[in-house]
């Protein structure tokens, strides 16, 4: 094994943005995403949206120790066989096919791999899952997603026995938990099985049976980095002795 710390490639935003003077387009993430992959003992590589064939993916990837797929826009809905709502966001196709491409090397090759946000929900659409589109339609009210950026804490049940359960070292429940979703996992992809629910009994982890780490949750451990599990987890199954 290396002394050196693992490779973790970050997906991350392509859109319009500005900085001091200068104005275009930018591959971006917040840096909270970078902070929790430097404090639990990684290296973070940004990988923007851009064309990726199947073999740009695996040479990307072969340079990796693990992939961490972070928050952003609505998935396509296309993805999953139905038309947008109007609450949908305009989708980012870009993001979603390298995202895509990403991911079925990542789980090809059993490469760690840990979603948040939108990361979970891309990882069950890559499996075959929907999402439900618009959870206040469901739910009857904005408590996942405040809006102008204000985060919810609440707290989540865990299931006994899965790996998210394992990581927060056999709690059945996690809380605080920073929660700005206005979208959530409906049906549940191949292989995926559900790892995490709301109060509200709303799908908040998945992980995917059989692989050695692939674990994604609906919100964003990014912003309570004094609870690093998750990060380090991903950290210690990148350096594990398998992936040598």
């Amino acid at each position: 094994m290396s002394a050196s710390k693992p490779l973790i490639a970050i997906t991350t935003y392509r859109q319009p943005g500005k900085t001091g003077v200068w104005e275009g387009e930018f591959a971006m993430i917040p840096g909270d995403y970078v902070e929790a992959i430097e404090r639990a003992g990684g290296t973070a590589v940004l990988v923007p949206p851009q064309p990726l064939t199947p073999e740009d993916a695996q040479k990307l990837l072969s340079g990796m120790d693990g992939l961490m797929l972070c928050g952003g826009r609505d998935v396509d809905p296309a993805r999953y066989q139905q038309e947008p709502f109007t609450t949908t966001e305009q989708p980012d196709t870009r993001r979603d096919d390298t995202e895509d491409a990403l991911l079925a090397v990542a789980i090809e090759s059993w490469l760690p791999i840990l979603g948040i946000c939108r990361g979970a929900q891309m990882l069950n659409v890559h499996r075959g899952g929907t999402l439900i589109q618009h959870l206040p339609d469901q739910v009857g009210d904005t408590r996942y997603q405040k809006g102008g950026g204000e985060f919810s804490m609440m707290g989540v049940n865990v299931e006994p026995g899965s790996s998210l359960s394992d990581i927060v070292d056999g709690s059945t429940r996690i809380e605080p938990v920073a929660m700005y979703h206005h979208q959530a996992i409906d049906q549940v992809g191949e292989g995926l099985i559900i790892s995490a629910t709301s109060d509200a009994g709303i799908v908040e982890g998945v992980e995917l049976s059989g692989h050695p780490f692939c674990v994604a949750v609906q919100w964003h451990p990014e912003k309570t980095l004094d609870d690093l599990r998750l990060f380090r987890s991903l950290i210690s199954a990148a350096q594990a002795p398998t992936r040598s």
